[in-house]
C-alpha cells in the first residue's frame, strides 16, 4: 500500500507471554524488530529488558537498555496485563492495587518512557484495553477500573499527541492464553468458550502499526462473533 509505514523497532510490554508474545512473533515474522519489556525473558529469544512495568523508574531503565540493544522505538505496544478476580472485599488491597499498577500505571509509564523517541520518528502507540474496559462485570473491579482507565488515558493521549504520534487503542475480548490460569473454576472460561488465537489479534495490532504517517486507527474492537461481553 502506498505510504504504508515500515514496522521498524517495536517495544512490547508483557512481550514474554500471551498477546504480547504473539505481537513479538508476528512483528518479527513480518520483518520488524520486536523488543520485550517484561519481568521474564521471552522464550522467543527476542531482545529484552527486565522491568516491573508498574514502576516508572524500572520502565525508564528498560527503555534505555533497549535503545542501546536495538535502537530507539518507532512504536510501543502496551500488552502487559494482570487480573485479580473476586468480590471487592475478598481481593486483598495490595493485589487490587497491583492490577491497576500493571494495567493502567504501567501503560502510562511505558508511553512516557518511549515518548521522546516516538515524537522524533512520528511513531505509534498501541494501548491494550479490553472489552471489560467498555462494559463492566461483577467480581472484576480491579480489572475493570484499570481497563476503563486505559480507555480514558488513550483517548486523552490521542488529543494530546495529535499530529505528533499516532495513538491506537486495542479492545480485545477473550483469548487463548495463560491469562486464566490459576483461577478457580467459577472464574475460568467454560469448556465451550470461544476464545481468540492471540496471533489473530496481533495481526490487528500490526495493521495499526503500518498506517501511513498522519493516518491512524483510533480504536479497534476485536472479538469472536459470539463474544458475550460485547456489545
Amino acid at each position: 500500500m502506498a505510504g504504508q509505514r515500515e514496522l521498524g523497532v517495536v517495544y512490547v510490554t508483557g512481550g514474554s507471554s500471551g498477546l504480547g508474545a504473539a505481537v513479538v512473533e508476528v512483528v518479527t515474522a513480518l520483518g520488524g524488530t520486536a523488543a520485550v519489556i517484561d519481568r521474564d525473558a521471552p522464550a522467543s529469544g527476542a531482545p529484552h529488558a527486565v522491568a516491573d512495568v508498574s514502576d516508572a523508574a524500572s520502565v525508564e531503565r528498560a527503555v534505555a537498555e533497549l535503545v542501546e540493544q536495538v535502537g530507539p522505538p518507532t512504536a510501543v505496544v502496551t500488552a502487559a496485563g494482570t487480573d485479580a478476580v473476586g468480590r471487592l472485599e475478598d481481593v486483598p488491597a495490595e493485589r487490587w492495587a497491583q492490577v491497576v499498577g500493571v494495567n493502567l500505571v504501567g501503560t502510562a509509564a511505558a508511553v512516557r518512557a518511549c515518548l521522546p523517541h516516538l515524537k522524533a520518528s512520528r511513531g505509534v502507540v498501541v494501548t491494550v484495553s479490553s472489552s471489560l474496559g467498555l462494559r463492566a462485570a461483577s467480581d472484576a473491579t480491579a480489572y475493570c477500573a484499570s481497563k476503563f482507565g486505559v480507555v480514558g488515558l488513550t483517548r486523552a493521549l490521542q488529543l494530546e499527541l495529535a499530529g505528533e504520534v499516532g495513538v491506537t487503542m486495542l479492545v480485545p475480548a477473550g483469548m487463548r492464553t495463560k491469562f486464566f490460569d490459576g483461577r478457580t473454576e467459577q472464574y475460568k472460561p467454560g469448556p465451550d468458550a470461544d476464545l481468540m488465537d492471540p496471533r489473530v489479534v496481533a495481526h490487528s495490532v500490526v495493521h495499526a502499526l503500518r498506517q501511513p504517517v498522519g493516518t491512524e486507527v483510533r480504536e479497534m474492537v476485536v472479538t469472536v462473533s459470539t463474544e458475550p461481553s460485547w456489545p
